[in-house]
């Protein structure tokens, strides 16, 4: 096992891996606010007492600012957090107020909001995508190669040869979605269908629970049930081979991330598997010593979280902003002062709760208290 980087180690990665991604989800929301003609007032890196920064020619203040863990652009109309126009911008000019944000039309105002997640996804599906076209495309047919001794597996009457077509009520057509869906599931059962001899067999499968143990001590519970595939190939393939490669690879992050999300509400994973900035800080750092291929690797699955959860429909995130611009499309009239205000209350509320929790995890989780995180990654990390 590999000693856990320092903590000097660790922030250097918080930093390389938060720094880069906040800017770039910054960006998108100031590009495309420029493009629809909106100024920006304040592009700030981090949040709170300015550090360093300057004023360019359009007027755009950019600065660093103390506290590291995030970002945001203030368009110009000094929006309060609920989006609704101050008085100074009424009282503004007809030609400068026609600058700001509130002024644009409802599809401009969404398309701003928009771009700072997708920017995100997009920064992933590069990253994904880069790596296929360097490393190829893994091809693992869906046919089981080997079944352990004294297996769920090998309990359940699956053997060599087996074709598996269908798992949790959907098709399968790689191995590498066998392996996902049973680690996503300990505990339950998978609805696994196999094509034996030209015929299909529904076989009563039910996920065993292992912890598996990284190389630095981080321990995460999967299922299992003991079979490996019958053959493993990597292929080279094209720019567009390699970013439906790289998009499939983004849905199934995705899909990890949903189903662990779900399980924790659900009660069938423990909340103190989330992880937050602490624990996104310690896996940079592990990242970070492993080599640059892995640190790459896992700036995609933050970028691919930070574009995920500004998407959630929860106030004062960017996905809150576009569940009241739908409503306001479907009401054809923007959502009451007083609507907006409790809603963003309620979802200041939530977040807030959420990194208390989070923050509690990560410190608990750390070898000063004897303990690991489970896998705050799945929802923070990756």
């Amino acid at each position: 096992m590999m000693q856990t980087p320092g903590v000097l180690i660790s922030f250097l990665g918080f930093v390389l891996v938060l720094g880069p991604l906040v800017f770039l989800h910054e960006l998108g929301h100031y590009l495309v606010g420029r493009w629809c003609g909106v100024k920006a007032d304040v592009f700030s890196i981090g949040f709170g007492r300015e550090l360093v920064g300057w004023t360019d020619k359009r007027g755009t203040r950019w600065k660093l600012s103390l506290l590291p863990l995030g970002g945001y652009v203030q368009f110009a109309g000094d929006m309060s957090p609920t989006s609704k126009p101050s008085a100074e911008w009424l009282a503004l000019p007809a030609a400068e107020r026609n600058r700001t944000f509130q002024a644009k039309a409802l599809w401009q105002r969404a398309l701003i909001v928009l771009a700072g997640p997708v920017t995100n996804l997009l920064v992933a599906l590069v990253i994904l995508s880069g790596f296929t076209m360097a490393y190829g495309k893994l091809v693992v047919p869906p046919v089981v190669g080997v079944v352990q001794p004294g297996s769920v597996a090998e309990k359940a009457g699956i053997r060599v040869g087996d074709r598996i077509v269908a798992l949790r009520g959907g098709a399968v057509d790689t191995f590498l979605d066998v392996k996902r869906l049973v680690a996503e599931h300990p505990g339950e059962p998978l609805g696994l269908v196999v094509e034996r001899d030209g015929k299909r067999q529904a076989l009563p499968v039910v996920a065993a629970l292992r912890s598996d143990a990284d190389r630095f001590g981080n321990v995460q519970k999967i299922g299992f049930i003991g079979i490996g595939p019958a053959s493993v190939q990597l292929v080279r393939v094209g720019p567009l081979q390699a970013v439906g490669e790289g998009a499939r690879q983004m849905r199934d992050i995705v899909d990890t991330m949903v189903t662990g999300v779900v399980q924790i509400v659900t009660g069938r994973r423990e909340v103190k598997e989330l992880g937050g900035p602490i624990k996104i800080a310690k896996f940079s750092g592990e990242q970070l010593v492993s080599g640059w291929q892995p640190f790459v690797f896992f700036v995609a699955l933050i970028s691919i979280n930070l574009g995920f959860i500004n998407l959630l429909p929860i106030p004062v995130l960017d996905g809150g902003h576009l569940a009241f611009y739908a409503a306001e499309a479907v009401r054809r009239r923007p959502v009451s002062a007083r609507g907006q205000e409790w809603a963003f209350r309620t979802g200041l509320a939530l977040v807030v709760a959420l990194m208390l929790i989070v923050t509690v995890n990560d410190v608990a989780s750390l070898d000063l208290f004897g303990a690991h995180g489970l896998f705050g990654a799945k929802v923070f990390g990756g």
